[in-house]
């Protein structure tokens, strides 16, 4: 019998079927620490023998480095038998002072700094860069990245950045479409105003969501989920863990969404992990089958930074959870009543 984790689901009205864990690179990209490479390509081994067949990576991750190794990992797979995730809106050159180059967050980086490029032109490029990087002549969906206040957060250069897309770079992805070079055309973004802002001008086929549909975020289930699902847009869902907090559980230092945790999101975890071992049921598992559970999600994305994280998350994705565990997070008003959750005559 397929695990749930290798399950696999449709993404939208597009024909790509997604496995339903998928793995996101941007740790093998260095962030926040350095990955060995030898490590790095145990990590997306372990992923594929564990019947992962979604990968989600970037030209930011890493300046690149992500890409190098998830090619690296998997040029000599079938590449029928994975679907693979990309993104556009950024472009790397050689540093003007390459000595004293110095990439943000990244550790250990490839030496490119970056500028921002949502045009048609900056888009062809930027998929011809990835094909090399990747070592394949094939991405199955393009990704626009970080157009958001995260990123630009000039609101001049956000609606610059906007209009480019929208009078340039929409061309060129729409393109590579209609000549079958890509399969769908997608978002990845952080923040609700954004979401919103591509519904409201942008006709992509699905969004990589960011922090936004997990067990302490689900604000988007009444209107922007809603919308997608009237128009058939795919959902995968990153960052399931609000980056560690929903991993580690309310521990000091605990990480929610790329920074220290305030006081109220400590209390919250409490409350939900306290529930959780009443049912003897990991709150990581909790929170990755939670954002599997809605239909319009394809896949869950996660990130590992070894073998046994990804061991982990299969583990967790594919335990049983009795359904008095959802039931007693509603009773409490920790989960809304409307949220869907996994079905309750899931096996274990």
């Amino acid at each position: 019998m397929t695990k749930r984790s290798a399950s696999k689901r449709r993404l939208g009205r597009t024909d790509l079927h997604l496995s339903a864990l998928g793995l996101g690179t941007a740790g093998l990209g260095n962030l926040f620490e350095h990955v060995d490479e030898s490590v790095a390509q145990e990590t997306l081994k372990t992923a594929w023998e564990g019947a992962c067949r979604y990968f989600d990576t970037s030209p930011f991750y890493g300046h690149g480095q992500a890409e190098v190794r998830t090619g690296r990992g998997l040029y000599l797979q079938d590449r029928n038998d994975f679907v693979l995730s990309t993104k556009v809106g950024r472009l790397f050159r050689r540093p003007a002072d390459p000595t004293n180059f110095v990439a943000d967050q990244w550790i250990g980086p490839l030496p490119f700094e970056i500028t921002f490029d949502y045009s048609y032109d900056g888009i062809m490029r930027s998929v011809e860069d990835s094909y090399l990087r990747l070592g394949m002549n094939r991405i199955d969906i393009l990704l626009i990245h970080d157009l958001d206040s995260w990123f630009h957060p000039d609101i001049a250069t956000l609606e610059h950045h906007r209009k480019s897309l929208s009078q340039s770079g929409w061309k060129a992805l729409e393109e590579l479409k209609s000549s079958g070079v890509i399969g769908a055309i997608g978002a990845g973004l952080n923040d609700r105003e954004t979401f919103g802002w591509y519904l409201d001008h942008v006709p992509v086929d699905c969004f990589l969501l960011a922090l936004r549909y997990t067990l302490l975020e689900h604000d988007v289930l009444l209107d922007e989920f809603a919308r997608c699902e009237r128009d058939g847009i795919g959902i995968i869902v990153g960052g399931a863990f609000n980056s560690g907090i929903l991993a580690t559980g309310a521990v000091p230092d605990a990480k929610y969404n790329y920074g220290p945790a305030p006081d109220d999101i400590l209390a919250k975890v409490r409350k939900i992990d306290a529930i959780c071992k009443r049912h003897d049921t990991p709150l990581a598992a909790a929170a990755l089958q939670f954002s599997a559970a809605h239909p319009l999600v394809a896949s869950v994305v996660v990130g590992a930074l070894n073998p046994t994280h990804i061991e982990g998350n299969i583990a967790s994705f594919d335990k049983h959870i009795p359904a008095d565990l959802w039931d007693e997070l509603k009773a409490t008003n920790l989960l809304p009543e409307y949220a869907p959750i996994p079905a309750r005559n899931q096996e274990a």
